[in-house]
């Protein structure tokens, strides 16, 4: 049974998915650049989201492990592929997961400088390292480990639904800088968090001890929190429409709630040259309803079990060593099982990039940047990261952006991150009149070969914008 636990969570690690969206940061067209950056340069003066459709993100990365290296018959059995992948794998590898789908969207111009944006959209969340000590425990046993340390620190994620509701504005101070911001309402439906775990499982060696070897627990403390997860254990017999109508008074901020801010800016160095940056999700997630919180703590020695056999007559019974041991582990190594409060971080988010234009373009000005020559090939390098419990994650992303004419454009680049060092990706936006549509995949060498692959991303969208010119 631990082994088929494990073998299932590797599988899940070689499907899972990532968050940072390269692709579609600084594209002075489309209204998504200013989810991720609320303070980028745009060029039109209203839009208006198709509902559900405006915005399709799912990405997908996993570090140290692919399909491939578990389902391959090149390298013996499965048992011995998933040994091999346990030698490799580190405790810093990790699976993510994201997923967004755009609810509504919208937003206009306000007077000559300002441009109003809103929305909701609904979001998915995993991130989980691989727990590389508790999982060698399970798979090998301590035979071959004695005197190490197994630290139950490994065990390690975050996993998170949730509807986002928001407002920004875009303005632009003068001829070089636009400032942006945005305010964030989160509606939770799930969470699940352990992170900051202690405790060591060790086996020693006694040769003066009542036994060979000692086995110890040594401050353990491991806790998993949940929000949104206890009433659906006692809901057995829920219909299809009870459910439906549970989840909607979840993300309608019936529940569990939390606020946040996104930050940005662009300045222009020079005409050809610009610089942004920004920050998303500085925010808090406030669990007060639906608790669960599971506590394991304690420490324990034992040097085994020596039972001893006297000869008994018929009115004696022999010694119950097992409830003795039981009794012994259960007074020592606990579990408690809470409806305690709790705050999380969202994960932050920061990107920073430069951004160098030429060709000059014969399209008019937009409305938000007047007199500003708009250029018909875009470099740039961008420097993205998400904050995560045991540190940043990063990728770096060059790219070129061509812009066709006024209804057509597309984006190539290159990126290296912890997933991959030969990412390539590309965008094409496409307007026919007011309605527009776009297409980004990123990592499109490993769609030719998934199994092989450590991260995949694909985003869609289509919605009507609108262009004062």
């Amino acid at each position: 049974m631990r082994k088929i636990v494990l073998i299932l969570f590797l599988l899940i690690s070689t499907f899972s998915f990532g968050q940072n969206r390269p692709l579609l940061y600084n594209v002075d067209d489309l209204p998504q650049s200013l989810l991720q950056n609320p303070g980028a340069r745009i060029d039109f003066t209203r839009h208006f989201g198709i509902p559900f459709f405006s915005q399709l993100h799912l990405s997908a990365g996993s570090t140290g492990v692919t399909a491939h290296d578990i389902f391959s018959d090149e390298n013996g059995n499965v048992n011995e592929r998933v040994r091999n992948v346990m030698n490799t794998i580190t405790a810093g590898d990790y699976f993510s997961i994201n997923e967004q789908m755009e609810i509504l969207s919208l937003g206009w111009k306000i007077g000559n400088k300002g441009y109003f944006s809103a929305g909701i959209y609904q979001e998915l969340d995993v991130f989980a390292y691989f727990p590389k000590d508790p999982a060698v425990l399970a798979f090998e046993g301590n035979a071959d480990y004695i005197n190490q340390d197994f630290n139950f620190s490994d065990v390690s994620f975050t996993g998170e639904v949730l509807a986002v509701y928001h407002a920004g504005f875009n303005y632009k101070v003068d001829r070089k800088l636009t400032v942006g911001g945005r305010l964030k309402l989160y509606s939770g439906i799930f969470n699940a968090e352990s992170t900051g775990n202690e405790g060591v499982f060790r086996t020693v060696q006694t040769p003066n001890g009542p036994n060979f070897y000692r086995h110890e627990v040594d401050g353990l403390n491991v806790i998993v929190n949940t929000s949104g997860y206890a009433s659906l254990k006692v809901k057995d017999s829920i219909t299809v429409d009870g459910a439906v109508a549970d989840l909607l008074s979840r993300s309608l901020l019936g529940q569990n709630v939390g606020v946040g801010i996104d930050l940005g800016f662009n300045y222009r160095v020079t005409d050809q040259f610009s610089i942004n940056g920004s920050v998303q999700d500085l925010g808090l997630m406030f669990h007060q309803k639906d608790l669960e919180n599971s506590n394991y703590f304690g420490s324990f020695q034992t040097n085994g079990l020596e039972p001893l056999f006297p000869e008994l007559d018929g009115s004696e019974s022999a010694i119950p060593y097992w409830d003795v041991f039981e009794e012994r582990l259960d007074a020592n190594l606990r579990d408690e099982t809470t409806a305690n409060e709790y705050t999380t971080w969202r994960p932050l988010k920061f990107n920073a990039s430069f951004e160098f234009g030429t060709g000059k373009s014969i399209l008019p000005c937009d409305y938000l940047i007047s007199k500003r020559p708009r250029f018909m090939n875009l470099f740039g390098m961008l420097i993205s990261g998400v904050n995560r419990p045991k540190g940043p994650t990063y990728g770096v992303t060059a790219y070129w952006d061509r812009k066709v004419n006024d209804n057509l454009r597309f984006r190539l680049a290159y990126a290296v991150d912890e997933f991959s060092l030969t990412k390539l990706g590309a965008m094409v936006s496409s307007r026919f009149k007011n309605f527009n549509i776009y297409l980004a995949a990123n990592d499109i060498m490993g769609y030719t070969n998934l199994a092989k692959a450590n991260s995949a991303s694909l985003q869609l969208g289509l919605q009507f914008i609108f262009k004062d010119l």
